[in-house]
Order: structure tokens, then C-alpha cells, then sequence
């Protein structure tokens, strides 16, 4: 069977910015027939992420990322649908997913390396397993549950840079329904200002790329910053962190300002910057979600029962 698939034609360097010419399209023949425990599955949805720039180079800086091989497929976050199982687990038409998913129309896959999705639980939407209801929103919920110290009723004031992606815009709303009293996002532009307070329930959002950002936050943060779910990193992270009051805690979840230079994760902060984070005893420690893993089943039902419940809104 000839199938077609995604593999990385040239590394774009730890210091450069990745183009088209980085990947190409090619044909592939994939067995006629299966061994034991493999099944043949179609994909449906592919999720294309910030982490993968890391995987983009020959070293990505972690011990939890493999490096993508040049000439060889592409992986991440994806779902298909079963065509031929050999597995005892799973038959023709179930829905699965895995984080190793290749980017090729079908594959044929160690079963034991997938798991079974319920349509159900997402009213029939299946790529919000590969959003909402998928890694975005798993590392939103249990980075905020774990990292943020949320104590419902005691007046906590949440910042979120990156707040209309795809973990900013859910942590922000997980924000208030774990406690916080008030959630203020960072983000590019007044649509996405107007959206994250219209629509998902923000209480304010500051543009960093109008005005003076630390005047702005200083408005919309009166009484200082106690949970800080960074995106970014980078300047506007700085500005956050010297508006953070004691005792306050850093969700490192992302640090995409810095993916395209050649710098240790998580990025060192600025001398001055990390001396007031040790003076105010700000704690910021690394959120790795895969290290979660028994608690994904819990959170998906979570995350389920909120959309069902019109708690959370989606953006993707």
C-alpha cells in the first residue's frame, strides 16, 4: 500500500527559524499484512505544537524529547481510526491516539502504544482530543493544579501570558473555576483582548504590543500577580515576575519567545530578576505533563464535564 508521509528534510539550526523547506512530502510503501499485536490505522487529526522546534534539532535540549531524524517521518499528537487489528484490544472502527503519532496518511502501529478515545465524551469532536480535551488541556489543568497552590477564597490574582493559545486561553478559565478571583491574560492583539474577556471570562487582558506593558499590568493587577502560567518567557515574563507578591508561584509550562535560540530550558532569568524571585521566595519549577501520567484519566473526564457543562470554552 502506498501511503504518504511527512519527514524532516533539513534541520533549521538551533538559532535559525524553521521554513517549508525543512520538511517535504513523500510516498511510502507501507506491508500488506500485520503481525500480531499491530493494527493498520487511518489519520484523522495531527496536532503541530511549539515543542516540536526542539525536536527539529539534532539535540532538543531535554531528556523527555527524541530528536526527529532526518529523512525519517515526523511524530507527534495524534488520532486515527482502526482499519485492521491484530490486537486483542482494539478493533476495526475504534477511534485512538497516541503522542507518537507519524505524520503519514495511515500506518501500521504497535497497538499496545495506543489508547482508545470515546467520542462521547467530546459530543463527537474528536480533534479536541488533540486540544481541549487532549495534552493542551491536560497540561493547563494539572500544571495549574499542581505548580499554581490555588486556595479557593483567598483572593488570588492568576496572570497568563500567551493567553489565547491553546494552554493560555484554557488555563486562564481553569484559573477561576480551581479559585482564583481574579485572571488577567496576556496577549497580541485588541481582538484577542476583547475575546479573552468577552468570551472566556477574563477580568482584564493587557496588549503587550501596545502601551507600556508593566504600567498596564500594574492596572490590571492591583493587588500584585500570585500565579504566574507562562507561555513565553522572554521580557514579558521579566515584567511579570517583578509584579509577583511573596510567596508566589511560577507555572513554567512554555517559553516560546526563546525556541529559536540556542539557550538551556529553562532559560536562565536576568541577574536582577532572579534576585527578586529568591527575595520574594517565588518558586519556579519546570511543569512537565508527561510526568503526570496517572492523572491524565482523571482529567480528561474533568475537562469533559466542563465543556458538557459550558463551563470551559474552546478555541481549538
Amino acid at each position: 500500500m502506498i501511503i504518504q508521509r511527512v519527514v524532516l528534510n533539513s534541520r533549521p539550526g538551533k538559532n535559525g527559524n524553521p521554513v517549508v523547506e525543512n520538511f517535504r512530502v513523500e510516498e511510502f510503501s507501507l506491508p500488506d499484512a500485520l503481525n500480531e499485536g499491530q493494527v493498520q490505522v487511518r489519520t484523522l487529526y495531527l496536532s503541530v505544537d511549539p515543542y516540536m522546534r526542539c525536536k527539529m534539532n539534532e539535540d532538543t535540549g531535554t531528556d523527555y524529547l527524541a530528536p526527529w531524524q532526518l529523512a525519517q517521518v515526523a511524530d507527534g499528537g495524534g488520532i486515527g481510526i482502526v482499519e485492521e487489528s491484530k490486537h486483542q484490544k482494539l478493533a476495526k472502527g475504534d477511534f485512538v491516539t497516541s503522542f507518537y503519532w507519524p505524520w503519514q496518511t495511515k500506518a501500521i502501529l504497535d497497538g499496545n502504544g495506543l489508547e482508545k478515545v470515546d467520542p462521547q465524551l467530546v459530543d463527537g469532536h474528536l480533534s479536541y482530543f488533540l486540544g481541549a480535551i487532549g495534552m493542551p488541556g491536560l497540561t493547563s489543568l494539572i500544571g495549574v493544579q499542581e505548580k499554581g497552590h490555588i486556595s479557593a477564597g483567598s483572593n488570588q490574582t492568576m496572570v497568563v501570558s500567551g493567553a489565547a493559545g491553546a494552554c493560555g486561553s484554557l488555563a486562564g478559565q481553569i484559573g477561576h473555576l480551581l479559585g482564583c478571583s481574579r485572571v488577567v491574560g496576556i496577549c497580541g492583539t485588541q481582538e484577542k483582548c476583547l475575546f479573552l474577556t468577552s468570551e472566556l471570562g477574563f477580568d482584564a487582558a493587557v496588549n503587550y504590543k501596545t502601551g507600556n506593558v508593566a504600567e498596564q499590568l500594574r492596572e490590571a493587577c492591583p493587588g500584585g500577580v500570585d500565579v504566574y502560567f507562562d507561555n513565553v518567557g522572554g521580557d514579558i515574563s521579566n515584567t511579570v515576575i517583578s509584579q509577583m507578591n511573596e510567596n508566589s508561584h511560577i507555572i513554567l509550562c512554555g517559553q516560546i519567545s526563546q525556541y529559536n535560540k540556542d539557550v538551556p530550558y529553562p532559560p536562565p532569568l536576568p541577574p536582577a530578576v532572579e534576585a527578586i524571585r529568591k527575595e520574594r521566595n517565588i518558586t519556579r519549577e519546570r511543569f512537565t505533563v508527561l510526568n503526570y501520567k496517572d492523572k491524565f484519566e482523571p482529567g480528561i473526564l474533568q475537562l469533559s464535564q466542563w465543556f458538557k457543562e459550558g463551563k470551559l470554552k474552546f478555541l481549538f
